[in-house]
């Protein structure tokens, strides 16, 4: 039985990654910021539904650089098959009014705080010559949309990223592939609830992604089926980004 470890699991797109994941056979640890209730509630579910398996929830502010440091100290000795970082943080305002220190929050939780893990993890899984990566990106990074700048640059980076580090480690049985989404239908879209239909109307698929949708990606990307797949960036957007967004 393999070990994952899942930033963001407390709710969402994270809550169903690691369902998926515990489904798949995987013990799980995940951490969380601010839904603590829901945390707790989830791993006792998925151990009660799972008998045997080990699910544990770490409550960590990955935006606290100190605690993030000591939570990864305390981790170094033990052995993870997997790391998915979902954890994400939003960041909208136009590139003329962008706020540095808002900006670099946002880095810190989408992209710094996912190199400064994998760094921990990676260690003992090129030492078992076996790993999996997966980052759950953004097709903000992949194609232009206004106010998104700064979320878009955070996300850019850890496509780049995650595309050297598949390199790196790929002859050491470690992959590395990046999940780009498109809207999905979490608290995060919360704010564009009075836009929603006609954002809807101008994705191909005319719906927003089910968080299920991911993390079922992010499970088959643990599985043994997709161990020659590295470097890769799946968009998972219903179609958004095939598509030229002007309409007649």
């Amino acid at each position: 039985m393999t070990r994952v470890f899942v930033t963001g699991g407390g709710k969402g797109v994270g809550a169903a990654i690691v369902r998926a994941l515990a489904a798949s056979g995987h013990d799980v640890d995940f951490t969380y910021r601010s839904s603590g209730g829901a945390a707790l509630e989830l791993a006792d579910e998925l151990m009660t539904a799972h008998p045997g398996r080990s699910i544990k929830a770490h409550a960590l502010d990955l935006a606290n650089k100190a605690a993030l440091e000591d939570f990864c100290e305390s981790i170094e000795a033990e052995t993870f098959f997997g790391f998915v970082h979902n954890a994400g943080q939003p960041y909208d305002a136009l590139a003329a009014m962008m706020q540095q220190d808002k900006a670099e929050a946002a880095m810190q939780v989408n992209f710094w705080s996912m190199t400064r893990i994998a760094k921990t993890l990676m260690r003992n899984m090129i030492r078992a010559r076996a790993g999996r990566i997966v980052a759950i990106g953004s097709v903000a990074a992949l194609q232009g949309n206004p106010g998104n700048a700064a979320y878009a640059a955070s996300k850019g980076a850890l496509l780049s990223y995650c595309r050297t580090l598949a390199i790196e480690t790929a002859k050491r049985g470690v992959t590395v592939n990046v999940i780009a989404p498109g809207f999905i239908d979490t608290d995060m879209m919360a704010p564009y609830a009075a836009y929603r239909e006609n954002m809807e109307k101008q994705i191909p698929a005319g719906r927003f992604a089910k968080p299920e949708e991911i993390a079922g990606l992010a499970a088959f990307l643990m599985s043994e089926p997709a161990a020659y797949m590295t470097g890769t960036v799946l968009p998972l957007d219903g179609g958004l980004t095939s598509m030229i967004g002007v309409h007649r």
